[in-house]
């Protein structure tokens, strides 16, 4: 069996680190991400015949459909699906708004919900089970301060992971979730900058203020996730279902 993966949201930061890993362990890699060009780049820097770039809107259910249609027509297979794409907006419960609560669920729930639907579409259309593998947070797994949005729908990710993971079993799929914590990426940079500027300190505070509860003492690098989601997404996980694996540096323990 050919090994296909789309990863959404992989143009940058985790979903990028998680791309390149499973071309590394010899997929063929699907980079799905709401930035045309970053998704471009991303998919050049990897390769020109096994890797291939889609632009698509998570949030759109039709939009999902139609990417991962392109995918196994292009490649003929799909194995693991990587729901990675999420929002990330400091949200103190105040300045919510009905529209960015729509955008960001859209986005962190609607394009889990709708990555799910359509794995299991083709994996029962190509007559195989699969893994589909969704990102959750630390920030879902215990409130973090400012933000209600996002940790909102990371709790709820957990909980949709454990139901269709429940549901899915007997096909043959596993569903499991990664949660990390604070991860040197550009949506974690942007979060400790509006932290900052909130309390009236510089960006490195920001930071700070995250990263003063990991056990390592040590910020995340996109590669200590991609390590977990390259472990789910082998056979090694093979009895793990319904899972959120913390990727934190012990921020939580469980």
């Amino acid at each position: 069996m050919t090994k296909v993966a789309i990863v959404t949201g992989a143009g940058q930061g985790i979903g990028l680190a998680i791309a390149k890993r499973l071309y590394k362990d010899g997929f063929k890699v699907a980079i799905l991400d709401y930035n045309t060009q970053a998704a471009q780049d991303a998919a050049a820097g990897l390769s020109e015949t096994d890797a291939v770039a889609v632009t698509v809107d998570v949030s759109k259910r039709d939009d999902v459909f139609t990417a991962f249609d392109k995918v196994v027509e292009k490649f003929g297979d799909l194995t693991v699906v990587v729901n990675n794409a999420g929002l990330g907006p400091t949200t103190p419960v105040e300045t919510i708004t009905e529209e960015q609560f729509k955008q960001v669920y859209g986005v962190n729930v609607g394009g889990v919900i709708w990555g799910i639907q359509a794995a299991q579409k083709h994996f029962k259309a190509l007559g195989h089970g699969g893994k589909i593998i969704n990102a959750s947070s630390q920030a879902g797994v215990v409130g973090n301060p400012e933000l209600t949005l996002y940790s909102g729908t990371k709790f709820a990710v957990r909980g949709i992971t454990q139901v269709t993971a429940r549901d899915l079993a007997k096909d043959g799929i596993t569903v499991n979730a990664f949660a990390p914590g604070i991860v040197k990426t550009p949506m974690m940079y942007d979060i400790a900058h509006r932290v900052g500027k909130n309390a009236g300190k510089d960006d490195e505070w920001g930071m700070q203020q995250f990263a003063k509860d990991i056990t390592l003492q040590r910020l995340s690098e996109p590669e200590d996730v991609a390590n977990v989601v390259a472990f789910l997404a082998g056979p090694d996980s093979d009895y793990v279902t319904g899972q959120t694996l913390l990727v934190d540096g012990g921020m939580q323990f469980h």
